[in-house]
């Protein structure tokens, strides 16, 4: 059995890929693949229609909020936000906690000034900073809400009055927020909502058409409003797993549901870290990720038997990032709690092993 935390793309249930692999062959009795259906067609419009809905149902949003998916990932959401919100004269307000969060400043620099108004650089991204003011007059905050390479994650959402704007590629569906208090969120689906190749954007329709500046036709979030994702051809298979991903969500009982189960899956695998004297983490501990979890062994000559040990055992994926090094283990929505203890079962019985 393979156990599968990959950083992204990453786990998708079961059930999913047997519905998709389905349509795939035929979708619905129609005839045809998911993948030669045209996008204007009723079975697709019918997907994309319900596609939002349970968007907009499961993050409980109102009117003002509309739900998008669209291309390019979440790194054509680090221009797209601000040649939609910001002036060259403008200046807004950016959290640098990541290596996702410095490509979003700069990208944002392109358009206007940006004003750092807190980081985490220094102590190579282990903590969330919690001291530091936004200007009144910034456009928008920005913040990266987890930090997939890095194991940190903000536990709770700064108050401002200032238009709040939130990168959720890692966390997204993953816990409970008010997401009507944010003005635009936007997450790539490769973590907890689908395959790779589509993005989610929810923006709040008020804060839109205020710059003076035009706005190419695709890069415009309006002319999607207004055309319900369909502006131009959709990636219509991740947009249909997507769907299915989010069917699956609500059937568990939303995201009140899956956060119960997210918080018992990483207070199992930080409570071996903690006591496994083999392990350890340098991420401040009340900035620690609930989906990204990174840590090391604090002998460096153990590093790769670890590795070797548990791809022997079935567990892929907990190779850090090339950039921090060490272990990461992905605890997104679908991955099972069995998993998680079985990576637990995998630590102790490899510390027996060198004794």
């Amino acid at each position: 059995m393979i156990h599968n935390f990959n950083a992204g793309p990453s786990i998708l249930p079961k059930e999913v890929f047997q519905q998709a692999s389905e349509a795939v062959i035929e979708y619905n009795n129609s005839g045809l693949s998911i993948l030669e259906m045209g996008h204007r067609t009723p079975e697709f419009t019918a997907i994309m229609e319900e596609a939002r809905f349970l968007v907009k149902e499961l993050m409980n949003l109102d009117d003002h909020h509309k739900v998008l998916f669209l291309h390019g990932g979440a790194s054509t959401q680090f221009m797209q936000v601000p040649m939609n919100l910001l002036d060259p004269k403008d200046s807004v307000a950016y959290a640098d906690t990541g290596v996702w969060s410095s490509k979003a400043i700069k990208e944002a620099k392109l358009f206007g000034k940006v004003d750092v108004v807190c980081s985490s650089k220094e102590k190579n991204y282990s903590f969330i900073p919690n001291d530091f003011a936004v200007p009144n007059d910034a456009k928008y905050f920005h913040l990266t809400t987890n930090n997939t390479i890095y194991g940190t994650q903000w536990q709770s959402i700064p108050k401002t009055s200032n238009v709040l704007v939130a990168d959720m590629s890692s966390d997204i569906f993953s816990r409970q927020l008010n997401f009507n208090d944010f003005g635009l969120i936007y997450a790539g689906a490769q973590k907890n909502m689908g395959p790779a190749g589509v993005n989610m954007v929810v923006v709040n329709e008020n804060i839109l058409g205020k710059v003076k500046h035009p706005i190419p036709t695709i890069m415009d979030y309006r002319n999607h409003i207004a055309e319900e994702s369909m502006l131009n051809t959709p990636p219509v298979f991740a947009v249909y797993v997507c769907m299915l991903t989010l069917r699956w969500l609500k059937n568990l009982g939303g995201i009140k549901a899956i956060e119960k189960i997210n918080e018992y899956k990483a207070t199992l695998l930080y409570n071996e870290i903690d006591s496994n004297e083999l392990f350890t983490t340098h991420v401040n501990k009340s900035d620690r990720s609930k989906m990204n979890v990174c840590f090391a062994v604090n002998n460096p000559a153990h590093e790769k038997q670890f590795l070797d040990y548990a791809s022997t055992n079935g567990i892929v994926g907990i190779k850090g990032h090339r950039l921090s090094g060490a272990f990461r283990a992905s605890l997104y929505n679908a991955l099972p709690i069995s998993s998680v203890e079985f990576l637990v079962e995998i630590m102790r019985s490899f510390k027996q092993s060198i004794a």
